[in-house]
């Protein structure tokens, strides 16, 4: 019998116990207790083409049932969602959640109640060289879904604001296409941020060098986050490096040098949507510009994914970049509110691609839900360039809920999670 390796171990190992519980729930009698109801919330779930009011039953972290009423004798704890939005768990794929050894990092549960997220994607916090604290500190010690992109510079982002690749001997090939392969339960690529202030004189050689260590790693799918604000050079130029599958992030940037210029989007820009680049929000604190999304999203340069850019200094700006309200400013810009959920659930999920049924709240799913309030009324917002917008609806956080457990009182007994 040929000897399994760690990873391949670790792969079964997961599946097998979605398995179990999936098994558990099926063979639930009519009078068997859910471990949690979430009942007579509207659901909206995009992945199966659903808005209706349904009661949501939990069982052993998984979706065991969605159906238009669930008896409430049938529920250990009851989770009361009526009027509010019900929806899959909430997937930020650009978010700085490595405090401590990022000067930027938050710690992903102290989010959840502004949030309302279950999982976050790190947006290059972590280099080679700080990503095994990553993994054994803030990952596996968060109630939170968390996977990384691992910067090309090995120090990450823990010089900031210092440009981490203005020494471009930072930027090591083999340690992140090392750390990549070793990891990729965990990471998705490389992440390298393509800014003036950011790269210096080293132009896109960052950006080769990313897209090589994905390539070295050997790892299938392997995608580079390229950051943009201030590029160096021709913007044209980067954008024609990027390849299907990796995903340009402050594709609405207005920090100069950007994706519409003259009122127009550039040529390359839209050539890299065409050919599988995918396009992200990428708020933060400097990133986003009506004036710049407006039109090119006019033009077609639409998102694929609504990433906050959530991070110590972003949070605090006037744009306050919240997953949810980053979604509501794309709901009152003309996208209907199944396309907003969707690009802050099952597309990024996919990206993802780590776990079967993620971002949807299908059976057999992970039970990880995110409850939110749709206001209606009149709602002001502001960009990061101070161009302000008006709203009349927008998405306020109510409860979520994380392997089958909400997020506060009452607190499970024995305290822990999976």
């Amino acid at each position: 019998m040929q000897a399994l390796s760690r990873r391949d171990f670790l792969i079964g190992a997961a599946a097998g116990g979605t398995l179990l519980g999936l098994g558990a729930a099926g063979a639930l009698a009519q009078t068997d207790k859910f471990d949690l109801v979430i009942k007579g919330g509207e659901v909206l779930d995009p992945s199966q083409k659903l808005r209706a009011r349904r009661d949501i039953g939990i069982k052993n972290a998984v979706i065991a049932a969605l159906e238009p009423d669930i008896p409430d004798a049938r529920a250990k704890q009851l989770l009361d969602a009526k009027g509010r939005l019900v929806l899959p768990g909430l997937v930020d794929m650009h978010a700085h959640v490595y405090p401590q050894v990022s000067a930027l990092g938050l710690p992903a549960d102290e989010l959840v109640p502004y949030t309302a997220t279950t999982t976050y994607v790190s947006a290059g916090d972590a280099g080679a060289n700080t990503f095994s604290a990553l993994k054994h500190y803030i990952v596996a010690q968060a109630r939170s879904r968390i996977y990384a992109f691992v910067h090309i510079s090995s120090i990450g982002l823990s010089g900031f604001p210092v440009g981490e690749m203005l020494n471009i001997d930072y930027a090591d090939v083999d340690q992140a296409a090392k750390t990549l392969a070793e990891n990729s339960e965990l990471v998705l690529g490389i992440k390298v941020r393509e800014s003036l202030d950011v790269v210096g004189t080293n132009g896109l050689e960052p950006l080769r060098r990313a897209i090589l260590a994905c390539e070295r790693s050997g790892v299938r799918g392997a995608r580079v986050m390229c950051h943009i604000g201030n590029a160096p050079g021709e913007l044209s130029a980067l954008l024609d490096l990027l390849r299907p599958g990796d995903i340009l992030t402050h594709a609405y940037s207005g920090a100069g040098n950007n994706t519409v210029q003259n009122g127009r989007l550039i040529a390359a820009a839209l050539e890299a949507k065409k050919r599988g680049v995918l396009i992200d929000v990428g708020h933060g604190g400097g990133s986003f510009d009506y004036t710049v999304a407006e039109p090119a999203i006019q033009q077609g340069l639409v998102p694929d994914t609504i990433g906050s850019d959530i991070h110590a200094v972003s949070g605090n700006t006037p744009g306050m970049p919240y997953l949810p309200w980053v979604m509501s400013k794309f709901l009152n810009m003309g996208f209907s509110l199944e396309q907003v959920v969707a690009m802050a659930t099952s597309a990024p999920a996919k990206i993802i691609g780590k776990i079967e049924k993620l971002g949807t709240l299908a059976v057999g799913a992970p039970a990880d839900v995110s409850i939110l309030e749709l206001v209606e009324g009149p709602v002001d917002f502001v960009d990061t360039r101070k161009n302000a917008r008006k709203g009349n609806r927008h998405l306020k956080p109510v409860a979520t809920v994380r392997a089958g457990r909400p997020f506060g009182r009452p607190y499970p007994s024995p305290f822990s999670y999976p």
